[in-house]
């Protein structure tokens, strides 16, 4: 069984899309993570920080799907990270309402001792200094350090990021993201740029448009599985990075040919988690209706052609 090491915010949400409007909600990147990569045989760990306020029942969640939560610190009389966001019709686009940092704000991840040896470091969108602090933690190299982040660490925290970056081996960042980061237009071209800061493979996701792998002069597409139904894009790319990375750690398989399989189980677990509010779906998500998507992922794909 691998190891599978994962450090993110665990938060409140609120949302609203067109379909509907939540109160507060679990949310936060490492949820996600966590419950996409606990679909795989894989010793899995939190690494985060919430507020007394923070109800039992949701740690009992993560519990339940046997995830390690002894490295998620609970801080007496602080308030747990909370995200309130609308969005757009189209639900491509959205608006940040309130952002309260709370507990996160002075969070400093500490890894547990048994996951210091840990296989695969998930390290989701968070301060590039606590990222970099978990990799300093790191008894021995990971066979995989993956890192996601965005747009606000590039405009904020650029030279930290950039340390980062040239210290793991896989980014997964959105097309708009990856353009910012190499001021390329091409995709093709900015993941060119961006092997040349350290990752030796990156990962550009299109959202309903699929997922792109690059390394070297290969390159690998995985697209999204057309859904009659989107009821909330949140944790979606957190949820792919839970798959992605829970499929890697299981099979301990680091090679190219590899991570296309597990682009395409990342993309399966993320059709999941859109089908409803937070992380209701993937709470409670089987593995037989996992097996059944693969397959439609499979069909999606699949041709046979001769070339005259």
């Amino acid at each position: 069984m691998g190891k599978l090491l994962i450090v993110g915010s665990v938060a409140f949400d609120a949302i609203e899309t067109p379909f509907g409007k939540t109160g507060r909600i679990l949310g936060g990147a490492a949820p996600f993570i966590g419950l996409a990569a606990s679909q795989f045989n894989v010793d899995a760990a939190i690494v985060s920080v919430v507020g007394d306020d923070f109800p039992q029942t949701y740690l009992d969640l993560l519990k339940d799907r046997d995830i390690d939560i002894s490295a998620i610190e609970v801080v007496q009389g602080g308030k747990t990270f909370y995200w309130e966001g609308r969005y757009h019709n189209d639900l491509n686009s959205r608006d940040t309402l309130v952002t309260e940092l709370n507990t996160l704000g002075t969070f400093s991840p500490v890894v547990p001792e048994n996951f210091k040896n840990a296989d695969v470091v998930m390290l989701g969108n968070l301060h590039p200094s606590t990222q970099l602090s978990v990799i300093n933690q790191m008894q021995e190299r990971p066979k995989l350090i993956v890192l996601d982040t965005m747009n606000f660490w590039m405009d904020n925290t650029w030279d930290e990021l950039m340390e980062v970056v040239s210290q793991i081996d896989v980014i997964t960042i959105n097309d708009e993201e990856a353009r910012q980061m190499t001021n390329e237009y091409s995709l093709v071209k900015a993941a060119a740029k961006i092997q040349e800061m350290g990752p030796k493979y990156v990962v550009i996701k299109k959202g309903e448009h699929g997922a792109l792998l690059f390394h070297k002069e290969d390159i690998f597409f995985a697209p999204a599985l057309p859904l009659e139904e989107v009821f909330d894009p949140t944790g979606a790319g957190d949820t792919f990075a839970g798959g992605f990375s829970g499929y890697l750690a299981q099979t301990g398989n680091i090679s190219f040919e590899n991570m296309k399989n597990a682009i395409i189980q990342g993309s399966n677990l993320a059709s999941f988690c859109v089908e409803r509010f937070g992380t209701e779906r993937m709470a409670k998500l089987e593995k037989h209706e996992v097996d059944a998507r693969l397959m439609q992922f499979k069909e999606l794909t699949q041709f046979n052609i001769e070339l005259t």
